[in-house]
């Protein structure tokens, strides 16, 4: 009896520190990395989730940009820090998805090292074709003028291994038409590729949306599993060939160790300011997505399912980067 008294007594002692772990979280301003540039999609991203989660938790969110390797270099950093809930990582889905599969050696399994708080958002990539070469065709023309085409369509990607490039490798795949590969330095230089004529079509995020919008660009089709509600009038490749489905995605992430408590108090405060409709307008106004509403563990298969499905493609058509 006394030794469960003990053990009684134990667990009421944990929870109550547990509690009071979680009140005092944080108690100095929490760092935010993210793995591009300032002034990017990823940035905007950062500052527009940041401002009111430093209101709800009551310390300043501090973005900073640590570019490279595709996010490796940022979410290494973030991997290796101490886990008291002060070093948070905004992280394109590219990381967890594709990296693994096409970095011979990584300083980190993104997969192992750190521990997903909450999705943020979501941004479905267009197809997007040359205005004059596609300008009476829809997707499923665009789809049968590819099959015919003798020598293969070249189309545009922001560089190797990236989900554009991927997205369209995909298609391909399921469509049974052949394109040739013409990687680009960026998503500038890819799209003023397509609107030239040097190459015939592309997938693009959201740089490329606007470009769509103003008949620059031949939109023809959206990525993701619906309709886009910022191109709404464009079919997703899904209604055509079910199952079809390639989004970019952020979520927040923390190094593995961190305690409970603390990712229980950033879940419930990320999942709050997420649904904040303000947030979601300057997040649709910015052009960088959509909010991406998911329970922590709908968001875990998501990151798993991504990484099987990115490793299948890549292993198909053999491309590595060293």
């Amino acid at each position: 009896m006394r030794h469960l008294m003990r053990l009684i007594l134990a667990g009421a002692i944990a929870a109550l520190a547990t509690g009071a772990l979680a009140q005092s979280y944080p108690t100095r301003p929490i760092r935010l990395f993210v793995s591009f540039p300032p002034g990017g999609a990823a940035d905007l991203v950062a500052r527009i989730i940041g401002q009111p989660l430093s209101l709800r938790l009551g310390q300043p969110v501090v973005v900073e940009n640590r570019p490279g390797a595709n996010g490796t270099l940022a979410g290494d950093l973030v991997a290796k820090s101490v886990p008291d809930g002060h070093t948070l990582f905004l992280g394109p889905s590219a990381l967890f998805a594709i990296n693994p599969h096409l970095y011979p050696k990584m300083p980190l399994d993104p997969l192992k090292d750190l521990v997903p708080v909450a999705s943020v958002v979501s941004n479905a990539l267009v197809l997007a074709a040359n205005p004059t070469l596609a300008k009476d065709k829809d997707f499923r023309a665009f789809v049968a003028a590819a099959r015919a085409a003798s020598p293969a369509l070249f189309y545009a990607s922001i560089g190797n291994g990236s989900e554009h490039h991927l997205a369209m490798e995909l298609l391909k795949q399921q469509a049974g038409i052949d394109l040739t590969h013409v990687p680009y330095k960026g998503g500038g230089p890819a799209a003023i590729g397509v609107i030239g004529g040097d190459v015939a079509a592309m997938f693009g995020g959201g740089s490329v949306y606007p470009m769509v919008q103003s008949g620059q660009l031949k939109g023809l089709a959206v990525s993701s599993a619906k309709r886009s509600v910022q191109l709404p009038d464009l079919p997703a490749i899904a209604e055509v060939y079910p199952g079809y489905e390639v989004v970019l995605w952020q979520g927040l992430f923390v190094p593995v160790g961190t305690p409970p408590a603390i990712l229980e108090r950033l879940r419930s405060e990320v999942g709050a300011t997420r649904a904040l409709p303000e947030v979601a307008e300057r997040l649709n106004a910015g052009g960088v997505g959509e909010p991406m509403v998911t329970t922590p563990d709908e968001f875990v298969a998501r990151i798993r399912s991504d990484h099987d499905a990115f490793g299948k493609v890549i292993k198909s058509i053999g491309v590595r980067v060293d």
